[in-house]
């Protein structure tokens, strides 16, 4: 199924019509094809996870598997020293470290046979018994994924695989349904605060710049990553950019604000 987005989002005009899109795209994405996620982060750059997308492109074509397999180029997945990541679904199948010589077993293993390649399984740091699903690494088990656990459902680049997850629904609902003042309350109310060291709660900045003096606002994105080796905000503004975007627009609305930066270091 092809849909153009692009001339689609042209035509949005109401709620109504995000949810429409939403289900046809929703829709679009459900089939009987495995989905290989390959996590294209910048931790696993150095274990050469370009190669490794690459080689997967020539051998789902090789191996004939265009109608069986779908490739999905993501964001960050965490666990970054066991780069290069690549997650299978349906099964929710982790394998770390994968190398070149890797792929042409994973696809004829994996996704023709439906057989796991044991080696290329976690093994857990305490018993040393290997793990075939990503939910259950001890990495991941106890962890609430909320800023980052998006970036294995999309491609960042493909806006359309952000509506398809509910993306810029809150946007909707901020323009739509709320005035400035209900949203400032409604992130008062929430908790939600500042992820630096100081955790300012974000409802107080929102409401100290709404009643600033002046006419002219603007929102900045501090995505300065000033900690040495962070990768936090790359993290995200690389894996899911479209959530810093949505924020940014509603914080805008809140504030009154009419132009946003983002702060960002190459």
């Amino acid at each position: 199924m092809s849909i153009n987005t692009n001339e689609m989002l042209k035509k949005l005009r109401s709620k109504q019509d995000l949810e429409a899109l939403q289900k046809e795209l929703i829709s679009g994405r459900k089939s009987d094809k495995a989905l290989i996620a390959v996590c294209n982060g910048t931790a696993c750059h150095p274990y050469g996870c370009t190669q490794i997308i690459e080689t997967f492109k020539q051998q789902i074509s090789q191996q004939g598997l265009q109608d069986k397999t779908e490739l999905r180029i993501t964001g960050c997945h965490g666990l970054c020293e066991k780069g290069p990541i690549v997650v299978i679904q349906p099964g929710d199948i982790f394998y770390q470290q994968v190398k070149l010589d890797d792929v042409p077993e994973i696809l004829h293993e994996t996704i023709s046979k439906g057989k796991i390649v044991d080696r290329l399984l976690h093994a857990d740091p305490i018993s040393g018994s290997k793990i075939v699903h990503r939910h259950e690494i001890p990495f991941y088990q106890k962890q609430k994924r909320t800023i980052l656990g998006n970036n294995t459902e999309i491609n960042p680049v493909k806006i359309d695989d952000y509506i398809a997850i509910g993306g810029y629904t809150a946007l909707a609902k901020a323009l739509l349904d709320m005035t400035p003042e209900q949203i400032i309350e409604e992130i008062k109310r929430s908790g939600l605060r500042g992820r630096g060291g100081a955790g300012f709660p974000t409802g107080t900045k929102w409401e100290s710049c709404r009643h600033a003096p002046g006419d002219i606002k603007y929102v900045i994105v501090n995505a300065d990553e000033g900690d040495p080796g962070a990768y936090a905000n790359e993290g995200l503004l690389s894996g899911n950019p479209h959530s810093v975007l949505e924020g940014l627009i509603i914080g805008a609305y809140a504030i009154g604000a009419h132009q946003g930066y983002v702060y960002v270091r190459n």
